[in-house]
């Protein structure tokens, strides 16, 4: 008997205010939670991605058309759901903005789904094709093992970096993050085979592990990851890696120099202050447990391992002041961290932050959806504890120009070749500071924009 085919069209969609980054090639990873879907959906429906970072939207013919969004780019998923829906196409729209504010999507799209997908599309491709659909569907959260292969060959072809995923999950609760919120408070892990199968299928000879923490915090955890690392030398594969880690990843380094082995070159860390009345104030225990004084040896045990440390700071911490963000400043230009993320503390929706901020009237921009654009970690959307407005945006332009100078950037990558001994660790750390450093100039072209705010 043959089967009705279906078309389904998933849209990656875009955030028109930040541009430049968005369309680097190794700045960015294919949208695997569409990949995933692709791979969920039964062999009678015909599955397309439109990618609006490589290309502009044009209107598509489907049977169903599903969204995934961050917070800065929902705004942009519900003009697109408009118009499917005037077309009386069904739209459905996961991921943790919907999942964090399910009550405002459901205004703009058909279905809203919250949380994890595996164990709800199945049942919710049944229920289209029974002409049954719900508006709202929510699950347990899936086992990993077993997980559908994603859809590669649906991504474009432009993504310079592949991405895979190997646990979800975190027990952590910083005030700033809704990791814990949408995945759960517990680690859970893909068996380690299912994880090298995929690996061997990704086309990139760039990968990024796009868990939040690849390591955890447990001896379980680390010796997951030696074995995870044991079996991708075993294979052959030639890859080349990066990953987010805690800080702890640094006191481990017979586990740091397997990772090199297996093709890592650069890990993130989230280092966040380099204060510790702030690392408590953020929950950042193990950062605290650490300590600020001995952060240059766990950079010092990736360095001897061959790997470039990524260290991701905030600006906009509750007691931050102009002198704790040019004293921050002049932290990360004298430490041995080779990339500087440095962004804007957000109240993104389902964090402990955002919530606490607008309970105490201190947002700036609540004319939603429209303003989730502006949460986008580089513009400042709340009025800081010690602060005011301008004060920042005036402090923040001048320690970005401080980091982020062409020439210090240059000198920085022969920093990290001799601590590394890598030249190629030094390039994947050097093309991140170039991310960021276009991150910046994007931004400072727009301060211009919202100078009226501040004012008086």
């Amino acid at each position: 008997m043959n089967r009705k085919r279906y078309k389904l069209l998933l849209i990656n969609p875009v955030n028109r205010r930040k541009t430049t980054v968005q369309r680097e090639p190794l700045s960015i990873y294919p949208p695997i939670s569409l990949g995933i879907i692709a791979g969920l959906t039964p062999p009678h429906w015909d599955v397309e991605i439109l990618d609006e970072i490589f290309e502009p939207f044009e209107y598509r013919e489907a049977d169903l058309v599903g969204f995934t969004a961050l917070t800065p780019t929902v705004n942009r998923t519900y003009e697109l759901a408009a118009i499917y829906r005037k077309n009386k196409v069904p739209t459905i729209l996961g991921g943790i903005h919907a999942s964090m504010m399910p009550e405002e999507a459901m205004q703009y799209v058909d279905v809203v789904v919250k949380g994890e997908v595996e164990n709800i599309w199945p049942e919710l491709i049944r229920d289209f094709e029974k002409g049954q659909l719900k508006g709202f569907y929510d699950k347990n959260l899936p086992s990993l093992r077993n997980l559908v292969m994603p859809r590669m060959d649906l991504y474009h072809p432009g993504y310079g970096i592949g991405s895979i995923q190997t646990t979800r999950g975190c027990p952590m609760r910083c005030e700033f993050c809704s990791v814990h919120t949408f995945n759960g408070r517990k680690y859970r892990f893909r068996p380690v085979d299912e994880v090298i199968r995929e690996y061997r299928q990704i086309p990139q000879e760039r990968v990024a592990f796009v868990d939040d923490n690849l390591c955890g915090y447990s001896r379980r955890s680390a010796r997951r990851l030696a074995e995870i690392c044991k079996k991708i030398i075993d294979s052959g594969v030639k890859k080349k890696w990066f990953c987010s880690a805690s800080m702890n990843i640094g006191e481990n380094p017979g586990l740091l120099k397997l990772m090199a082995k297996a093709g890592c070159q650069m890990i993130f860390l989230g280092i966040e202050s380099d204060l510790a009345d702030q690392l408590v104030s953020m929950n950042k225990r193990v950062n605290y447990r650490i300590g600020v004084d001995h952060f240059g040896n766990i950079y010092d045990n990736i360095h001897r391992a061959g790997i470039a440390v990524l260290g991701a700071f905030i600006f906009g911490l509750e007691s931050d002041t102009p002198d704790k963000l040019r004293h921050r400043t002049e932290y990360i230009l004298t430490s041995d961290v080779d990339a500087m993320q440095v962004t804007v503390l957000t109240p993104l929706p389902g964090t402990i932050l955002y919530k606490r901020l607008a309970a105490e009237g201190r947002l700036l921009y609540t004319d939603y959806p429209q303003d989730w654009e502006r949460y986008n970690v580089t513009e400042l959307v709340y009025r800081p504890g010690l602060m005011e407005p301008q004060e920042f945006e005036d402090v923040a332009n001048e320690c970005w120009n401080k980091l982020y100078n062409p020439k210090a950037l240059s000198k920085r990558i022969i920093r990290t070749v001799k601590a590394t001994q890598s030249t190629e660790a030094a390039k994947w750390a050097y093309s991140a500071n170039v991310q960021y450093h276009n991150v910046f100039l994007e931004e400072i072209r727009k301060r211009q924009d919202v100078k009226d705010l501040f004012k008086p």
